[in-house]
């Protein structure tokens, strides 16, 4: 093994080796012990992440959440123990009981590394790829900000983001979206290594797999760097100090590493991946290492002593960033205080005032194009709100007017182009919610949340604050045709947990629904939004109210004692509406009830629910799409007017007659459950 680090040049090999080991050993134990896992890469990859956490990051284990501090992602997530391990040996609040809980109910050691879970993980990773894209949004977020608070003599933002991705990952396609993105953008604060060890579940990467991943990155425009042998710590320290400085491009370094090192019948095999090692085979592998202890679980004194010593030496610069921060809040006060407001997530209080309000003129358009309006108005006051498209900005309509492009020239430019990179956008957008200091948002059609859907999950799961602008979406996009028109998209995004799926109606509710989803901080929200123009209804107060609940009354019957409640989301609200005045001509009483969003209605209480949807009346729903969302709300006796098919090529007012969203196919319904 090579000579450490100059940063700790005064422990012996012998020390730094037990140091190493000592992540190898407590993989294998906490794999054996939870009878499931993941040991061959932890045992890898030990020597890359004592480099990185004893001599590298800029971390402090007694701030976990320090603003300045270098970002890790464990991209392999199944590699989990090598993250676990090195945060209990550098002193993060991971008692060692906890990695001997590994997988287990309610521990702090779960399967894949889980953020807000864990202190010191920086983001959720499991599904291969999605570390990676998250690793670039956090350099995007470090750049952003950097451009926009650093000073001449007061560099208050200036951290890398690592990552460490295997050949799944590299296999995944959203790594290509996001190296693609983060190369053209010139990410030079961006370091990942690729765990080249040859080996999948399946077997060798042989059987699938001969792409050349140097040839690949230096295409997107990454620098790429080679460790011949991961154990080498001297290779890893000079890649990484050649890493730094290329400040132009983000680098890759491939390192060669023989999975399960050490274990004499399961080193380079696909064994080593994803089952425990078997008594027998830890104990040779810990014969092999010279291992101390036959105990499970032993961590030797002196090898914690200087993980520790390490991380003291790491959170020194924790100390010198304080002296830092002092002297910028001393010589541009407002700035600071604008940055810590960023920080802490919360929203200016001029925010309020901002929010357009809608008349009969300029409320008569296109849900997508009021949206455009409110980011408009709101952007002057929420500098944090950074976003754009997926390729379809003229579309969706997500441009702040006047400003710049963010780009490798202008990183405080806050109109992003993602490309046509759906997956990424929506991950990368993850990785700049879980940095702090942006809002992020992202715009493609309704239907492309299909490509997304990955990291959306991810940023429920997550609770991260992400806005999706989701326009075209239902039937009445027109002439493109069921390739392009959105059926069960609606339903698929309201049954994931934690997201707030908004669909309004008419302009206030547009700009409600934005207010909505700025105010929502534990969790993504996606506003869902037409093509073609809608009816404008001319009650913002009420809509404040009522989209904030998640559904309200928008015109009520003779009365307030309906015969029929009818529910409706976005453009079918209007159709509810006419269907209303219809089934008034026969004598029927209706109550139109606007359906913003399904999830926040759920939560309202029962009261409330109770008297916009009253026990006993009968209820039909109408939808351009399936009808899975509202069969809980319209119950045993009620109707639901949707979609069953996909659609068609045709005009949208040709498209709504003939798949039934009309106010006929309503009344029709309504009599039927009356009857």
């Amino acid at each position: 093994m090579s000579a450490v680090s100059p940063l700790l040049a005064s422990a012996s090999p012998e020390t730094v080796r037990l140091a190493i080991d000592t992540v190898r050993t407590l993989a294998m134990d906490a794999v054996q012990a939870a009878e499931s896992g993941h040991p061959g890469t932890p045992m890898a990859l030990a020597p890359l992440a004592y480099a990185l956490y004893a001599t590298h990051l800029r971390h402090d284990p007694a701030a976990p959440a320090w603003v300045d501090r270098d970002r890790f992602v464990l991209s392999v997530g199944h590699a989990s123990m090598l993250l676990y391990g090195s945060l209990h040996l550098a002193g993060y609040d991971l008692p060692l009981e906890e990695i001997r809980n590994f997988r287990q109910w309610e521990s702090l050691t779960p399967g894949h590394p889980e953020v807000h879970h864990t202190k010191g993980v920086e983001t959720t990773t499991g599904p291969l790829g999605q570390g990676i894209a998250n690793a670039v949004g956090f350099a995007v977020a470090e750049a952003s900000l950097a451009a926009t608070f650093n000073r001449p003599g007061h560099q208050i933002v200036d951290h890398y983001t690592y990552f460490i991705a295997g050949d799944g990952c590299l296999m995944e396609g959203i790594s290509h979206e996001a190296a693609s993105f983060a190369g053209h953008m010139k990410l030079g604060k961006l370091i990942g290594f690729f765990d080249d060890n040859g080996i999948t579940i399946d077997g060798s990467t042989a059987l699938t797999c001969s792409d050349d991943a140097a040839q690949r990155f230096a295409a997107y425009g990454w620098q790429v760097l080679q460790v011949d042998d991961v154990n080498d710590l001297a290779a890893i320290d000079a890649a990484i100090a050649e890493a730094k400085a290329d400040t132009e491009r983000p680098t890759l370094i491939i390192t060669k590493t023989h999975i399960g090192f050490g274990s004499p019948n399961r080193q380079d095999s696909a064994k080593a991946h994803g089952e425990p090692l078997g008594k027998d085979e830890i104990a040779l592998t810990k014969a092999a290492y010279g291992w101390p202890s036959t105990e499970p679980f032993f961590v030797p004194a002196d090898a914690l002593a200087h993980w520790r010593e390490a991380a003291a030496q790491r959170a020194a610069t924790h100390t010198e960033w304080k002296h830092t921060w002092q002297a910028y809040e001393a010589a541009h006060p407002e700035l600071a205080r604008e940055f810590e407001r960023r920080m802490k997530g919360e929203l200016p209080p001029q925010l309020e005032q901002a929010f357009p309000v809608f008349d009969a003129k300029s409320g008569a358009v296109a849900s997508r194009a009021a949206s455009g309006a409110v980011i408009n108005a709101i952007a002057g006051v929420v500098p944090e709100l950074l976003g754009g498209s997926a390729d379809l900005t003229g579309s969706n309509l997500t441009n702040v007017k006047g400003a710049q492009p963010f780009s490798a020239a202008q990183r405080d430019g806050r109109n992003f182009h993602f490309g046509i990179r759906e997956h990424a956008m929506g991950a990368i957008m993850n990785g700049m919610g879980l940095h702090g200091g942006v809002i992020p948002y992202g715009g493609t059609f309704l239907v492309f949340s299909d490509y997304m859907r990955p990291a959306i999950r991810l940023a429920a799961l997550m609770g991260v604050q992400a806005i999706y602008v989701f326009t075209h979406d239902s039937i009445g996009l027109g002439e493109d045709g069921p390739t392009h028109q959105p059926i069960e998209h609606l339903a698929a995004l309201r049954c994931i947990p934690n997201l707030l799926v908004l669909r309004p109606a008419d302009a206030d509710e547009v700009s409600e629904a934005w207010r909505t989803a700025l105010h929502h901080r534990s969790g993504p929200s996606a506003i869902v939004l037409t093509r073609q123009k809608l009816a404008y209804f001319g009650e913002p107060a009420r809509a404040r109210d009522g989209v904030k609940q998640g559904a309200y009354i928008v015109a009520d019957a003779a009365g307030h004692v309906p015969h029929v409640v009818l529910l409706a989301s976005g453009s079918e609200v209007d159709v509810a509406l006419t269907a209303r005045e219809q089934l008034s001509g026969h004598g029927v009483r209706a109550r139109v009830v606007s359906c913003t969003s399904l999830e926040r209605f759920a939560q309202q209480p029962v009261e409330y629910r109770h008297h916009v949807l009253p026990t006993g009346v009968p209820r039909v729903a109408v939808e351009a799409a399936h009808p899975m969302s509202w069969y809980r709300w319209v119950g045993d006796h009620g109707a639901i007017v949707g979609i069953e098919s996909f659609g068609a090529s045709a005009p949208a007012p040709v498209l709504f007659e003939k798949f039934g969203i009309s106010a006929d196919r309503v009344v029709q319904a309504a009599r039927s459950v009356l009857a």
